[in-house]
């Protein structure tokens, strides 16, 4: 694994990053950004995800951040249910939908690999040394 210096280097935050823009996109047109609970909801999920990785990792903490990982794994799923409600309410496409759920798809698989990492790991964080 390549060092990790500053939580902008961590890939599942770079993926999380992405995704979050694509959701203010689609959720800024049409039906969707007149839904404003489901638009509030999914938009405050999706910055969930990137804005707990970087908390966890500004901890220096091992055991904090894999905490805040799992915050943001969890905040992973509730996007992708979310995107179903946005799909059935046919505010996103199929095309949409399978591109957003993939990149979280994604996102989800990095976060809970560096979760494993660190559990796993010796080292115990920068505060610790």
């Amino acid at each position: 694994m390549a060092k990790i210096e500053k939580f902008e280097d961590i890939e599942s935050w770079k993926l999380a990053r992405d995704v979050t823009k694509y959701i203010y996109e689609i959720t800024s047109n049409g039906n969707f950004s007149g839904d404003f609970a489901l638009c509030n909801q999914i938009r405050r999920a999706a910055i969930s995800i990137l804005s707990n990785i970087a908390e966890g990792f500004e901890r220096g903490g091992n055991k904090e951040f894999v905490n805040f990982l799992g915050i943001a794994k969890g905040s992973c799923g509730e996007v992708r249910c979310q995107l179903y409600i946005a799909l059935d309410q046919s505010y996103i496409s199929q095309g949409q939908f399978q591109m957003l759920s993939e990149k979280l798809l994604e996102t989800n698989r990095l976060i809970a690999g560096l979760m494993r990492y660190l559990q796993q790991s010796e080292l115990r964080g920068s505060k610790f040394k």
